[in-house]
């Protein structure tokens, strides 16, 4: 059971990071029924830090708070993906983890974890600008690109900024249930987003390199999501050997050619099932997927929903008809 949640805090903190964090576990909403928790933040890094705005905050809580918090949240800062972590606050983190409490990263946050060595053999998620870095610097780390947050218990990471409020609504909904979850969000004015079990993901636009030298394979690629084709027909395209053209997609894609056309198929999809009334073998056929079992079975493994209710979850609103 949630009951005790501390935010930790470094040198330059980003207040908006850490105002989601408080917004959600911090403040006393009990006269709407909804979950009070025992809450602190806590300073690694001496009673008084400054943040990202330029102002400052004075702390009365030391790592010792983390000792009895059920969840320990870390909000991003400046600077995290270079700079170095105190070592007191990372065994805190592992002594957490290993006695089973969760731990929460938002945004640049992430690389604390990874500093503590939290995200070695596990999924994460970061704000698209520092997945790179946050793939170098952790090479152990599985780096989800395309995922606004992953729960990994008792690891969770978010990407940017509004990602916090989702995965902070996650571990609610996990804990109290989806209406509780429901009533948080609308009394924040925010969408819930996640219904259950469903991850949500962020489109991936074509990649844009210093050396494109598969950029026109790549739209053309785009082009024709519904055709089957082969590294050796796209190699052709490229005027490569499919050797050379493998490779060079990989540097300038950062993955394969199978799993870039999956992962547009994929997006295609999610835009067809969101906005259109389509049946899903209708938009297998569109995608490239051929038939509604091969689209269901690829959806579920990358996205971690079925196509119905993914459509369910993100359909948006039906226009009204007009009367006669």
């Amino acid at each position: 059971m949630l009951n005790n949640v501390a935010v930790v805090l470094l040198d330059g903190v980003h207040p908006f990071e850490l105002g989601v964090v408080c917004e959600v576990f911090g403040l006393d909403r009990s006269e709407q029924g909804l979950p009070v928790y025992d809450f602190a933040v806590v300073s690694a890094e001496g009673p008084e830090l400054s943040t990202h705005a330029g102002f400052s905050v004075r702390l009365e809580h030391g790592l010792e708070r983390l000792e009895e918090a059920d969840l320990i949240a870390i909000p991003a800062g400046e600077d995290y993906g270079s700079r170095e972590f105190p070592e007191p606050l990372l065994d805190a983190l592992r002594r957490a983890t290993a006695r089973g409490t969760r731990v929460l990263s938002v945004c640049s946050g992430v690389f604390v974890l990874g500093a503590a060595g939290l995200l070695d053999g596990r999924r994460c998620a970061g704000h698209w600008r520092h997945a790179d870095e946050l793939a170098i610097r952790f090479p152990r780390a599985r780096v989800e690109r395309d995922m606004l947050y992953v729960d990994e218990h008792p690891v969770i990471t978010s990407a940017g900024s509004a990602a916090g409020i989702d995965s902070c609504l996650h571990i609610i909904r996990q804990e109290h249930g989806s209406e509780v979850a429901n009533a948080l969000a609308r009394r924040m004015v925010v969408p819930p987003h996640r219904d259950g079990g469903q991850a949500q993901y962020v489109e991936r636009p074509v990649p844009t390199t210093r050396c494109d030298t598969v950029g026109e394979v790549l739209v053309w690629m785009e082009r024709h999501l519904d055709r089957a084709v082969t590294v050796e027909e796209l190699a052709d395209r490229a005027h490569m050997s499919p050797r050379t053209f493998a490779r060079r997609f990989q540097q300038e894609t950062g993955t394969t050619p199978y799993r870039w056309l999956l992962r547009q198929r994929v997006l295609l999809a999610q835009q067809l099932l969101e906005g259109t009334d389509e049946t899903v073998d209708s938009v297998a056929g569109r995608t490239g997927f051929g038939n509604g079992a091969t689209l269901r079975h690829h959806f579920l493994r990358v996205l971690g929903t079925t196509p119905n209710a993914y459509r369910r979850t993100f359909r948006g609103p039906r226009p009204l008809e007009t009367a006669p």
